[in-house]
């Protein structure tokens, strides 16, 4: 029996212990709301492209995962630092670790202080790094890559037509 309890409260723990943080409330971003991001996702040998919509919903954030044809893969909002589902679609594990490394990338270098002491660093050259696993390479405040073990995001905006 306590072998039993012992394993649950491990398992428990590394569970926990897995997630991207986020911040309790929205940080100030590189860019206005709503941003229209596009995302090529790549594994091994398979890519897939999606695109990405996040919206200001009163104090929340809104994230808006679709396929290239419009058909949507994770709807999430984020408040109070807490991660919610949004419409009918299943829990999406990946879609709520990518936002929540999406959300620290996004972030301006003044609102990287609203993470917790020790869960990201800032390096020289411009590259953050947030735990557990994320490491993320910018050319530019909205063109970055994402990269967690095996596992990689090219994060570029859309083009966007001027006056917008």
């Amino acid at each position: 029996m306590l072998r039993a309890v012992l394993l649950a409260m491990t398992l428990l723990l590394g569970a926990c212990a897995g997630h991207t943080p986020v911040p309790v409330s929205s940080p100030a971003l590189t860019a206005a709301l709503p941003i229209s991001l596009q995302i090529e996702r790549t594994q091994s040998a398979e890519q897939r492209d999606w695109l990405l919509v996040i919206q200001a919903e009163g104090e929340a954030l809104r994230w808006s995962l679709f396929d290239p044809l419009g058909v949507p893969l994770a709807r999430q909002l984020l408040q109070d630092g807490e991660w919610r589902n949004d419409g009918l679609l299943p829990p999406n594990a990946e879609a709520r670790e990518l936002f929540a490394a999406l959300l620290f990338a996004l972030s301006t270098d003044d609102a990287l202080t609203a993470y917790p002491a020790g869960s990201w660093q800032r390096g020289a050259d411009g590259q953050r790094r947030l735990n557990p696993d994320w490491l993320i390479r910018y050319r530019s405040a909205l063109d970055f890559t994402l990269a967690a073990p095996q596992l990689s995001y090219r994060v570029c905006a859309l083009n966007q037509e001027e006056g917008n």
